[in-house]
């Protein structure tokens, strides 16, 4: 599972891009037990989701009315320029070239070659989220219809190792599970995974990054996810050996999941 010991290719920041972060605010209190707090006045209205006083996401408004709400999820690099040109080199678009955050660090975004958004975040002085797993990011997952053209992508521009697992019962999906681990990180390293579906159960047809936050109860947060506006995509449900999952979207359609791990249930 994800950590906070954050090494290059590993997840270390996640974001909320909203149309109405008032509304959001109060949606991700309530499932979550997050609390916002805005940045000052030269932020933009980019602010912080903080739980027990840490930093667990941000969010910020949509920067023009084009965009589409989504959470964003960044992995680590060493040198924003040097991803960037990878990026370029490999099949993918640049959607925000590196920027930076004064005494803070520099970020990127793109659109990998199967159309998912991700972006990277080049730590200074904030070296990404302050608490990962429980009530928080804990697993990250790319759901593609070509997953063998995003293995190659992100190997070569973040240097992952992947492990096939066979899926069973895996209506609509291409048969294979890859877990997902930052170079050299074996197992311990492992921070997601890569399902390839048919285009028809992509929304859009348009590949995506989907964040998972662990929970303690999936099944009370998705009652609270329904009571608060929220849809269910998949009622929640047991894996064998992985815990309780539930995917949902927020009000605004925002896609995420949430996970009880398995040692949560039995504890």
């Amino acid at each position: 599972m994800l950590t906070d010991d954050y090494a290059p290719g590993a997840p270390d920041w996640i974001d909320l891009g909203s149309r109405d972060t008032t509304a959001a605010a109060a949606f991700y209190a309530a499932l979550f037990g997050w609390e916002f707090r805005p940045g000052g006045p030269e932020s933009g209205g980019y602010g912080m989701f903080v739980r027990d006083g840490k930093t667990v996401a941000g969010m910020g408004p949509l920067p023009d009315s084009g965009a589409h709400p989504a959470w964003t999820v960044y992995f680590m690099t060493a040198d924003a320029d040097a991803t960037t040109a990878l990026v370029t080199e490999h099949g993918g678009t640049v959607r925000v070239p590196p920027m930076a955050i004064p005494g803070q660090g520099r970020l990127a975004a793109y659109t990998d070659p199967t159309g998912a958004e991700f972006a990277v975040w080049e730590p200074g002085g904030t070296k990404g989220l302050e608490h990962v797993g429980s009530w928080a990011l804990c697993w990250t997952e790319l759901y593609t219809p070509d997953a063998g053209r995003a293995k190659d992508f992100y190997g070569a521009v973040l240097a992952w190792d992947y492990e096939d697992m066979p899926l069973p019962d895996n209506e609509g999906a291409a048969g294979t599970y890859t877990v997902v681990s930052r170079s050299g990180g074996g197992q311990d390293g492992s921070h997601g995974g890569i399902l390839q579906l048919g285009p028809d159960l992509l929304p859009g047809g348009v590949a995506y990054w989907q964040p998972y936050f662990g929970v303690d109860d999936c099944d009370a947060v998705v009652a609270r996810a329904t009571e608060g506006g929220g849809a269910v995509l998949m009622p929640a449900t047991d894996m064998a050996g992985i815990g309780r999952i539930a995917l949902l979207a927020d009000p605004e359609g925002c896609f995420f999941a949430v996970l009880t791990p398995a040692e949560a249930m039995t504890s």
